[in-house]
């Protein structure tokens, strides 16, 4: 008792001391924003469409007051100093805008901005708003991706997917086409959190591995951190991707349709109602894609297996959008996803996912300040048959709610929210003993974040702070943060990242699989080991049930010439505790079993670990060229309190070299290609084969060492050391030749092909370990397609 009270105590203090850096923040900003300045705020859209125009510089001419726009096309001048100015907009594509704007001492002016597309398309520009960016914002450890950019990588199937572009990105390891998962930078799938329009989204990827849930038409942006991510992000402790969708189009009815050897789809969005010049009114935008490549392998690829490729799945989406006057907005919104794949010899796997929700933002007419929040609600059910007789059924419902609250200090910033998540897990697996690990269970995970950014001449700090409490262990975890930069020169700058990170999640397959289609979720484990040898040989009692780590990022962004950059990070990943599923589990955890060791009789096990390494993006843009190259070197182990090893994503080298060419006399001609090099992947060898003895007529009187009774089925295999040896390495060349043919001024014909495995690379999925038959991944692929856009 004494001890609950001690504990409770220090939640006291910590609650009264997060409580005064709060009040101490929130006065110090007012104190700040109610000074003799005023404020110019407002949005910026393109007139076309009525989209937000984002990352574009908007800024008062021949001073040093200005601002980017953000994702919502939301820019905020602040601390301006009384007076008249001229609000100057440029941005690649579009027209630049001046407009006279008269400043007075606490006023707050708002000025939605309408850019018109550029009469002429320029080649080069000496100022872009990403540019800017880089100089005014950390970025860490962060990829912002755009349709125009994902478009560039080479489409599979002919039509792009942030799927294939995700494995580009230094420090991203993709463990085959067939069933593979993305690992980012030595973390599992399962601690990596996928946000659409602020909804968690449970699995993003189809089973083949080529495709994610998401149509690239309808992104807006999309944030990629591979580590050292802010506090306004909790509950994962690897990598976040928050995706952005764009509202529909204001103006018109507009679409697109594209068909090909994979799969299909289509795209519709319009305005509902009377269109408004200003941005206001009410939009729309659907979108579906289904793939029927079980069907069409047979005709087109049947040289890879004479019954097909076995993966089918239909994706639904849709949003509607009502925007205001000022800027403000709601989004309402739905999905179904679902997976279905057959695949022969392993296994029959079926997942479906649905939800909606809705988000929003409101500017305050008298406060400078932007409110954002969300709700939403997802399903997600998944389950897999395997040929040997075993299932596993996992489902995971429940809600995510949260505010944000952004203030905008002159070049600093104060960012500071709440977000609330509640969920049910239920599970069902029998490991190859036939012993039960089931788990239902419901949970509430709470989070309170702030996040300050300090620009000081040429240094930028953000710290952040976050508390994050898991309801149903209960456990709260405070986790502080930190990122800065340091701009050396116009070319050159130096940043850094880190902090604490924790989750309740933990997947219901292991790291250990060698195949794995089941992408399964749990909450925090109820059945854990209770005791932990470290490497050193300490024990200590596991006090905690959660997954934890800390991260530490350092980096150097180099602008070589005005066309070439280069980016270097190094980084660690430890992860402190982890939990994995116990497919060694022999006993049922009962007070017969007392006796018993945890590592045979609990469900989940307690694991550590490191992933380290260091990433080089190299990056060229010129006119029409475009070249990224990307080579990471890393390595990743784990501990399980008996042996170290390395998991099966263990990748030490991994290069990507992407390019892009758009020619022709009209520009319709483009050309993608993108070459991928990877080393071989740890996996366990045989060491023999026996015949197993049939204990069932005699038991335990059975004399095995005489006995000649083989128990029917497959032989009994010996394994050597835990992933001790390497598979052979990985290499394939993609390419892409798209043609465009514009039918009137707001309809084009697009048509594609596209070469998978260019010059058929035999690369390893996996190795039948009774009949050493060997499975290859994708081979020669050609696909053609085609789109219509209206």
């Amino acid at each position: 008792m004494i001890d609950g009270l001690e504990k409770l105590k220090s939640m006291n203090v910590l609650t009264t001391i997060n409580k005064s850096v709060f009040l101490f923040f929130f006065f110090f900003c007012f104190s700040m924003l109610y000074g003799q300045t005023g404020t110019i705020r407002g949005f910026v859209y393109e007139k076309e469409t009525g989209e937000p125009v984002m990352f574009t510089n908007v800024v008062l001419k021949g001073t040093s007051f200005g601002a980017a726009t953000d994702v919502n096309g939301y820019y905020a001048i602040s601390k301006v100093t009384p007076g008249d100015y001229v609000l100057y907009v440029s941005s690649l594509g579009f027209e630049t805008v001046s407009i006279n704007v008269s400043v007075k001492s606490n006023e707050i002016i708002n000025k939605k901005i309408i850019l018109s597309a550029a009469a002429v398309n320029l080649d080069a520009v000496d100022i872009s708003g990403e540019k800017q960016e880089y100089k005014i914002e950390v970025r860490t450890s962060v990829i912002k991706a755009t349709p125009k950019e994902i478009k560039q990588v080479p489409t599979v199937g002919g039509e792009a997917d942030i799927a294939q572009y995700l494995q580009v990105l230094p420090g991203v390891v993709f463990t085959g086409s067939q069933g593979g998962q993305l690992y980012i930078r030595g973390g599992s799938p399962i601690q990596n959190k996928v946000l659409l329009d602020g909804m968690v989204v449970y699995n993003p990827f189809h089973s083949i591995g080529l495709f994610s849930v998401f149509d690239t038409d309808i992104i807006k942006n999309a944030d990629i951190y591979t580590g050292g991510f802010g506090a306004e992000y909790g509950g994962r402790i690897s990598s976040i991707m928050d995706i952005k969708t764009k509202d529909g189009n204001k103006k018109r009815i507009t679409g697109r349709v594209a068909t090909n050897t994979f799969g299909s789809k289509a795209i519709i969005e319009g305005p509902i109602g009377k269109s408004s010049e200003d941005g206001s009114g009410t939009s729309f935008v659907f979108t579906a894609k289904n793939s029927y490549l079980e069907q069409s392998s047979k005709l087109f690829y049947n040289y890879i297996d004479t019954a097909g490729l076995p993966y089918n799945f239909a994706d639904f989406y849709g949003k509607t959008s009502f925007n205001s006057n000022n800027g403000s907005k709601l989004n309402v919104f739905g999905f179904n996803f679902n997976d279905k794949v057959s695949y022969k010899s392993v296994s029959d796997l079926n997942w479906k996912s649905y939800g909606g929700g809705s988000n929003f933002v409101v500017i305050p007419g008298s406060s400078p300040v932007l409110i954002e929040g969300n709700f939403a609600y997802s399903k997600y059910d998944i389950q897999m048959t395997e040929k040997v007789g075993q299932t596993r059924n996992s489902a995971i419902n429940g809600f995510n709610m949260g505010f944000n609250f952004t203030y905008f200090l002159g070049d600093n910033e104060l960012k500071y929210g709440i977000e609330t998540e509640g969920f049910m897990t239920d599970f069902y697996f029998r490991n190859a003993v036939n012993q039960l690990i089931q788990q239902k269970q419901n949970t509430t995970q709470l989070g309170a974040y702030m996040k300050y950014k300090y620009v000081k001449g040429k240094l930028i700090i953000e710290p952040s702070f976050r508390a994050q409490y898991y309801a149903s262990l209960p456990e709260f975890s405070p986790e502080p943060r930190l990122a800065a930069k340091l701009n050396l020169s116009d070319r050159v700058r130096l940043k850094l990242s880190g902090g604490l990170y924790s989750q309740n999640f933990l997947s219901a397959n292991s790291d250990r699989d060698v195949v794995s289609l089941f992408s399964g979720f749990l909450s925090g484990p109820d059945d854990l080991q209770r005791k932990f040898t470290d490497q050193q040989g300490n024990v200590y009692e596991v006090s905690s049930r959660l997954q934890k780590a800390n991260h530490a990022i350092a980096g150097v962004e180099w602008d070589i010439t005005k066309n070439l950059n280069l980016n270097v990070e190094v980084y660690n990943k430890n992860f402190t505790q982890l939990a994995n599923l116990n497919r060694n589990k022999l006993y049922e955890d009962n007070a017969d079993n007392s006796d018993k060791p945890d590592l045979i009789k609990k469900d989940f096990i307690i694991e550590s670990g490191q992933a380290y390494g260091i990433d080089f993006a190299l990056k060229y843009e010129y006119k029409k060229f475009y070249f990224w190259g990307t080579y990471s070197l890393a390595k990743v182990d784990r501990w399980d309190g008996t042996i170290s090893y390395y998991p099966i994503f263990d990748r030490r080298h991994n290069a990507n070299l992407m390019t892009s060419y758009v020619f022709g006399k009209g520009l319709d001609w483009e050309f993608n290609a993108r070459w991928n090099y990877g080393s071989g992947f740890p996996f366990t060898p045989n060491q023999g084969f026996f015949q197993p003895v049939d204990f069932s007529s005699t038991g335990v009187n059975t004399n095995y060492a005489t006995s000649n009774v083989p128990v029917t089925g497959s032989p009994g295999l010996q394994f050597g050391n835990y992933n001790s040896s390497r598979l052979s390495s990985f290499h394939r060349l993609d390419i892409t030749l798209k043609r465009r043919f514009e039918l009137s001024s707001h309809s084009t014909l697009e048509t594609v092909l596209s070469i998978t495995n260019a010059y058929d690379r035999q690369n390893i999925f996996y190795i039948n370990r009774y009949t050493n038959q060997r499975v290859n991944q994708l081979p020669f692929m050609p696909s053609a397609g085609m789109s219509l856009t209206f």
